[in-house]
C-alpha cells in the first residue's frame, strides 16, 4: 500500500479552489435522466468514481454490472433494474460492498413486485435482478426510518414510474433526513411532486420525468475538509468555488458547526470566503449527527486537533458505510492520543441513543505512524488537516478519488507539501 507525508510549512494557509459538483446530487440526477430517457444534458457533473461508476453502469448493456466500492450506485441500481431491466442482470461490487447489508431494500422491492434474489450470502450483494410482470406491482410499502437514506431515496425515484405510483411510510425516527428531501427537491424540478401525510408517510403519484438542463452544485461534503483546514490553521483566508446559501445538501450544516470551532463564511459572487473568527468559550462540542453523518469524521479529528472534548450521537449508519466507520475513528484517533469512547448504556436515558465521548490533543506520537483509511475515502480526507500541525502520513492516498479526485493537488494548491 502506497503512503504519502503531507505537512504546511507555516499553518498559514491562503488560496482559491472550485469543487466539482455534489457527488449526492449527481447520482441523482443520473437516476432521473436515465428513467426520463437520457434527453437532457447535466452541467458540473461530479467526477468522483461513484458517479463516473453510475452513469458507465446505467448506459452498461452487459447483464454482470460491477458497482466496486459505490454503494449510493449499487443500491439506486437495485431499484433502477427491479423497474426497467427487460433481461437478468447479475449487480456486484467489491469484498466491502458483498459486506454491506442491501437487504431491507430488496425486502421491500420484492414486496412491490419486484423479482430479485441473491447470488450468495442472503441480505448482501451480489444481486439476480429478473424482469417483473408491471401487473402485479403494488403501490405501498412501510420501512424502518433509521435505514440508510440511499435506500428510500431509490425507492421515491423510482416511483412514479411504478404503474400505481408510491406510498412510503417511514416508522420510527428518520435518519439523514436532508439527503430525501434532497431527493424530494430535485424530483419536483422535474415536475414530480410529492406529498407528506403525518411527517412519515410520502405519497408519489405516478408521472414522468420532464427533461430539462440541470447544474449541478458543488459538494458541502468535499468543503467540509477545507473548514477543517480554517480551524487547525494558524490563519485563514480561503475562497471556495461552486458553493450555493440555498443548498439541497444536509452537509451545507457544516458553516455552523464550525462557527463555534472558529471558522467564519462569506457568501459572494460565486463563492464562500473562510476566515478565522473567535471560537466559543468553551472548549466543547456536542452534536447530533443523524441529519448530516458523513461529517462526523471530519468533525471528530477537528475538535481533536483543537484539544476540545466532544459528546456525539446520531452515528448508528457509519456501521455500515465503506468501512466500519466509528471503529475505524477510534483505532486512528487514538495514534494521536485522541480517545473517542462508546459511553455506556447507563449514560442515557433514552435506551435507543447511543453517545460517543471523545477527549485529548492531538500529538504527533509517532512520526512514522500511517492512518489507515481502509478504502474509506472520507478516512483519508479527514485526517488530512492535522497537517496543519505536524506532518502525517495517509496510506492509500487513491482512496479519495471515490468522492475528490483532486484532493491532493487542491491541498498543494493551499500550500501544503505533499511527499
Amino acid at each position: 500500500m502506497s503512503t504519502i507525508k503531507i505537512s504546511h510549512p507555516t499553518g498559514i494557509v491562503e488560496g482559491e479552489l472550485s469543487l466539482t459538483g455534489s457527488k449526492s446530487i449527481s447520482n441523482r440526477v443520473l437516476m432521473i435522466r436515465a428513467l426520463a430517457g437520457n434527453h437532457f444534458p447535466i452541467e458540473n457533473l461530479s467526477n468522483s468514481d461513484d458517479t463516473v461508476t453510475m452513469e458507465r453502469l446505467l448506459l452498461a448493456p452487459s447483464s454482470h454490472l460491477d458497482a466496486h466500492h459505490a454503494g449510493t450506485t449499487f443500491r439506486f441500481l437495485t431499484a433502477f433494474l427491479a423497474l426497467t431491466t427487460e433481461k437478468e442482470v447479475i449487480l456486484t461490487g467489491s469484498e466491502r460492498m458483498q459486506q454491506r447489508p442491501i437487504k431491507a431494500l430488496v425486502d421491500a422491492l420484492n414486496q412491490l413486485g419486484a423479482n430479485i434474489s441473491y447470488t450468495n450470502n442472503e441480505g448482501f450483494p451480489p444481486l439476480k435482478i429478473s424482469p417483473s410482470d408491471n401487473k402485479i406491482w403494488k403501490n405501498a410499502i412501510s420501512l424502518p426510518a433509521d435505514i440508510s437514506s440511499q435506500f428510500i431515496s431509490a425507492l421515491l425515484m423510482i416511483g412514479p414510474y411504478m404503474p400505481h405510483g408510491l406510498t412510503l411510510t417511514l416508522e420510527g425516527q428518520i435518519v439523514s433526513k436532508p439527503y430525501i428531501e434532497m431527493t424530494l427537491g430535485m424530483m419536483k424540478h422535474f415536475g414530480v411532486e410529492s406529498t407528506w401525510q403525518d411527517h412519515k408517510t410520502i405519497v408519489i403519484p405516478v408521472g414522468i420525468y420532464k427533461p430539462k438542463s440541470y447544474f449541478v452544485e458543488a459538494d458541502w461534503s468535499s468543503a467540509s475538509y477545507f473548514y477543517s483546514i480554517a480551524a487547525l490553521a494558524t490563519r485563514v483566508d480561503i475562497k471556495i468555488y461552486g458553493l450555493q446559501k440555498n443548498s439541497l445538501q444536509g452537509d451545507a450544516v457544516v458553516t455552523e458547526i464550525y462557527k463555534s470551532l472558529g471558522v467564519s463564511t462569506t457568501y459572494d459572487h460565486g463563492y464562500i470566503h473562510l476566515k478565522k473568527q473567535a471560537k466559543a468559550e468553551v472548549p466543547f462540542l456536542e452534536y447530533d449527527f443523524i441529519s448530516c453523518p458523513d461529517l462526523t469524521q471530519t468533525i471528530a479529528v477537528t475538535i481533536g486537533g483543537l484539544g476540545w472534548m466532544g459528546l456525539f450521537t446520531g452515528l448508528q449508519t457509519l456501521y455500515i458505510k465503506e468501512t466500519d466507520r466509528v471503529a475505524a475513528l477510534k483505532k486512528e484517533l487514538i495514534k494521536y492520543a485522541i480517545f473517542l469512547s462508546t459511553m455506556p448504556e447507563r449514560f442515557s436515558k433514552n435506551k435507543s441513543v447511543t453517545f460517543y465521548s471523545q477527549e485529548g490533543q492531538a500529538v504527533s506520537i509517532d512520526e512514522l505512524a500511517v492512518v489507515d483509511t481502509y478504502n474509506d475515502h472520507r478516512m483519508a480526507m479527514a485526517f488530512a488537516p492535522l497537517a496543519c500541525l505536524f506532518p502525517i502520513n495517509i496510506g492509500d492516498p487513491a482512496v479519495v478519488s471515490k468522492s475528490f479526485p483532486t484532493f491532493w493537488q487542491d491541498l498543494q494548491t493551499l500550500g501544503f507539501d505533499i511527499e
